[in-house]
């Protein structure tokens, strides 16, 4: 029996040579319910009742009116096509193809320029903070023997390192060497150069990991590099509600230290402040004055004087709110909005405060989204959020500290556990309040931050801190803050360079670090256009608002409809956009829609027996959970920033990779 090391088993499902057969086969053209020259039905998947065959174009396919042509148009890469016939001309394979399954026919297309896609589900790297590049394998059989050694994690470093040699000297890999390609050492996939990865199969060969058959296909579409510098924006968001005053005074006096540093490392120009103020609800409580307002917009060292007067300014109410929670989720978006941070490549957000968000089902939150929206929000633009949460005895007294802490680790948290997540609880329970503890957390992250930008401008490369597990609350903030250094210096370099996704036509990988494998290598998320991002929110407010209308949340009709929604947008987000009405629970055809999807969403892992057990109030969290994410459905929407059109006419058949974890 094969095992991985640090404790991988195989799965007791899957151990036999079957899968690779049957994956095999698979991969060999679906030949099986091929239609006819008068078909005007896609076809179907072999085996299946119900699922469509689509395929994915890549970069370079043409249409042709028929196949052998010897003219064809070009099409856009990455349209989602339906197959409606599969032939074959002078030993070359074609497909008729079209946009939609209603005998909407587009012409042909050579089968070697699209793939098939059985599910709109596709793959972006996660954040380098310590995970080794990904190996793309030429066969999954590669892939095992790498995963199932002694030692993976030394036999994919070695596979790099040999594979890194070869291309540096431009020579071809010998015959039967087992990389195809590999995620760039040197820096990350630059985030404003937009590829493609979906997933064609899955295989689960070893418990908790997943080998993925996917494609890396970039568009090569880009703005010219310039030659930037890179520049850091610090933003300190901050409660400002009574019994704040300290630790805003400590704030100050942490910037006018950074402000010192940088203006002594000749870096004043590189590195700006901004401050945003929140405290909760006007509409309950007037006399707050604001629910959340720039202070202070991004201002860099060559402006020190004016941000040290906003941070005078910031002073604390004088009434109390309606709950011991604030509105801190109004002060996040406020400063992920309204502050220009597109001058900055590395982005940090401080979020000060003593008590715990108010949650979408307070009725006077002001987001009406949750920590793990919010969250998204700020990922949206790279912006790292730490949480500095003073644990006050207040906090104790409300028994504030403990769901304060679960919401902040989630709104703060990262894939790689080598860094797990930024939030920093503060013991402000002695005589000083912990003032200087909190002011040496913020003076140490934000000399890492002055660190990034003098090390990069200098050619430097960081170096990768280690878990120790030395030290206090202090040192812990800046290993961790040293860590996404840097993974900041990579994707700064990546940005500068445009740096693009290894080129590969189909290559197998595993989700998860082969030196690291409780690391994830790639976030999942689902492509859509903007049509059918619009068709989901508007489908979800419709059930969320007649269930809680008529009191149905807890029925089976509306759990079956949010599944149903749920399942057809990430196996096929165009049949949800024609029949957004269609409960798959009731047609009796929801198992095939879940049946192989390697990834689900939260809803999607519930079994229908799960929810009748859950209780009102678990049923009802979840329901405030949807209500949350159609909010970031809207926001989504109108973030121009992250929508590719690819040439498109249309702006509703914009793109956008949207996270599995967002979707219901």
């Amino acid at each position: 029996m094969m095992i991985f090391s640090f404790g991988y088993r195989r799965n007791a499902f899957l151990k036999t040579a079957a899968v690779f057969a049957a994956l095999t086969m698979s991969g060999l053209g679906l030949a099986a319910g091929a239609g006819g020259a008068d078909s005007c039905e896609p076809l179907l998947i072999p085996g299946k009742k119900t699922l469509l065959q689509r395929v994915i174009t890549h970069p370079g396919a043409r249409l042709y009116s028929e196949p052998g042509a010897d003219a064809g148009a070009l099409i856009a890469p990455f349209s989602v096509l339906y197959v409606y016939e599969r032939a074959a001309r002078q030993e070359t394979g074609w497909l008729k193809v079209g946009y939609g399954k209603n005998c909407e026919i587009a012409g042909w297309i050579r089968q070697a320029h699209a793939s098939d896609w059985r599910q709109a589900l596709t793959l972006k790297f996660t954040e380098r903070m310590g995970r080794r590049p990904v190996l793309f394998f030429q066969t999954l059989e590669d892939l095992n023997r790498v995963a199932g050694s002694d030692d993976p994690a030394r036999e994919a470093a070695a596979l790099a390192d040999r594979f890194e040699s070869l291309e540096k000297s431009d020579r071809s890999p010998p015959e039967g060497f087992p990389i195809m390609a590999m995620e760039p050492s040197e820096e990350a996939v630059s985030r404003d150069r937009f590829y493609l990865m979906p997933i064609f199969h899955t295989a689960e060969l070893y418990e908790g990991v997943k080998f993925l058959e996917v494609a890396s296909i970039d568009p090569g579409t880009w703005r010219i590099p310039l030659e930037e510098e890179l520049r850091t924006a610090i933003v300190f968001v901050m409660d400002t509600t009574i019994s704040m005053k300290p630790y805003i005074d400590r704030t100050r006096k942490a910037v006018q230290n950074i402000f010192d540093r940088i203006e002594k490392a000749g870096q004043a120009d590189k590195v700006a402040f901004g401050l945003v103020a929140y405290r909760s609800s006007t509409e309950k409580t007037p006399g707050l004055g604001y629910v959340s307002k720039v202070l202070s917009p991004l201002r860099d060292g060559t402006r020190r004087s004016e941000f040290e007067q906003a941070l005078v300014q910031a002073r604390e109410a004088e009434v109390s709110s309606h709950s011991f929670n604030e509105d801190a989720f109004a002060g996040i978006q406020t400063a992920v909005e309204a502050l220009n941070w597109s001058d900055y490549q590395s982005r940090i957000l401080f979020l000060i405060t003593d008590a715990g968000a108010i949650q979408n089902d307070d009725p006077f939150s002001s987001t009406g989204m949750n920590a793990a929206q919010i969250a998204d929000l700020a990922a949206a633009k790279n912006i790292k959020i730490f949480v500095l949460h003073l644990k006050t005895p207040a906090g104790r007294r409300q028994g504030n500290h403990t769901f304060a802490e679960t919401q902040y680790k989630s709104l703060t948290g990262q894939s790689d556990p080598n860094i797990g997540d930024l939030y920093v609880p503060i013991d402000a329970g002695g005589p000083s309040g912990g003032v200087e503890t909190f002011g040496s957390v913020v003076e140490e992250v934000s000399k890492q931050m002055v660190e990034l930008v003098r090390a990069t401008a200098a050619g430097e490369r960081l170096d990768l801190a280690a878990r120790n597990g030395l030290g206090g609350t202090v040192a812990e903030a800046r290993r961790k803050a040293a860590v996404l250094g840097y993974a900041m210096q990579l994707d700064f370099l990546g940005h500068r360079r445009r740096t693009e996704a290894p080129k590969v036509v189909k290559a197998w990988v595993s989700d998860m670090d082969l030196a690291r494998p409780d690391t994830p290598s790639f976030q999942v998320t689902v492509l859509l256009t903007k049509n059918q991002l619009s068709d989901l929110y508007r489908r979800l407010k419709i059930i969320l608002e007649q269930a809680q209308r008529t009191k149905r949340t807890g029925a089976r009709d509306f759990f079956q409809s949010i599944l149903s929604a749920s399942a057809r947008i990430s196996r096929d987000p165009e049949q949800f956009s024609k029949r957004p009405d269609r409960n798959l629970g009731q047609l009796g055809l929801l198992g095939e829609f879940l049946d192989d999807l390697p990834y689900r969403s939260s809803i999607m892992r519930l079994e229908e027996d799960d929810w009748y057990r859950m209780s009102v109030g678990e049923q009802q969290a979840i329901v405030d959970d949807l209500k949350s994410k159609i909010k970031r459905y809207r926001l989504y929407h109108d973030d121009v920033d992250n929508w590719v059109s690819f040439g498109a006419a249309d702006p509703g058949q914009m793109v956008h990779r949207v996270p599995l974890s967002i979707l219901p």
